[in-house]
């Protein structure tokens, strides 16, 4: 939330959490991949608030794992989140395999679900590799093992302003901007629409 809030605060957009709306029952998550789970989240949320929603599913994608824990990732240790157990149960997973061999990816999925019952979504990827163990204490989830070579930092030492600018959620709301800029367009010809009637 705070990521988010922060990243699209300069383009004029606010963002209300959900808990400001504390009758909307948990949403059940079943689909297939990241982009199946935020269009289910935004429209659903959409539907209940009656404001133009967006949601985020993310996760971390391992290669030789063969994508795992994808979808899982919170839940990757068991149904309660944890994200301790998740991490060792990853690394557990990992013992054995080589440096070369330990390539991964954040992914995420964003989508706006608006009140005239459009969705639209986005995508964003950050590749890095996974440590034999955690390093740094920012951060939450996977960020302790998620390295990235060109900065020599896992995404848990990295500060919240670069991380803002490089990560797989940062490049998922880069493609959210271009989504709200075609809506403002869409809002503003149908006002103009409403005024030539008149």
């Amino acid at each position: 939330m705070r990521e988010v809030a922060k990243f699209l605060a300069p383009h004029d957009i606010e963002v209300i959490s959900l808990n400001e709306f504390p009758c909307l029952q948990e949403i059940v998550e079943d689909g297939e991949t990241f982009k199946d789970n935020a269009v289910i989240k935004a429209t659903q949320a959409c539907l209940f608030t009656g404001q133009t929603v967006l949601a985020d599913d993310s996760g971390l994608e391992v290669d030789c794992l063969d994508g795992l824990p994808g979808i899982l990732s919170a839940r990757f240790a068991g149904e309660e989140k944890n994200d301790g157990a998740n991490n060792k149960k990853l690394l557990e997973m990992m013992a054995t395999v080589p440096p070369d061999q330990r390539t991964a990816r954040f992914k995420c999925a964003m989508a706006v679900a608006t009140t005239d019952g459009l969705v639209h979504s986005t995508e964003g990827v950050c590749r890095g590799i996974i440590l034999p163990e955690p390093r740094g204490t920012g951060g939450f989830g996977y960020d302790p093992l998620f390295y990235l070579p060109e900065y020599g930092k896992t995404f848990a030492e990295l500060g919240l302003e670069t991380k803002n600018k490089i990560s797989h959620r940062a490049k998922a709301l880069q493609g959210v901007l271009e989504i709200i800029a075609e809506i403002r367009i869409l809002m503003s010809e149908e006002e103009w629409d409403e005024m030539e009637k008149e």
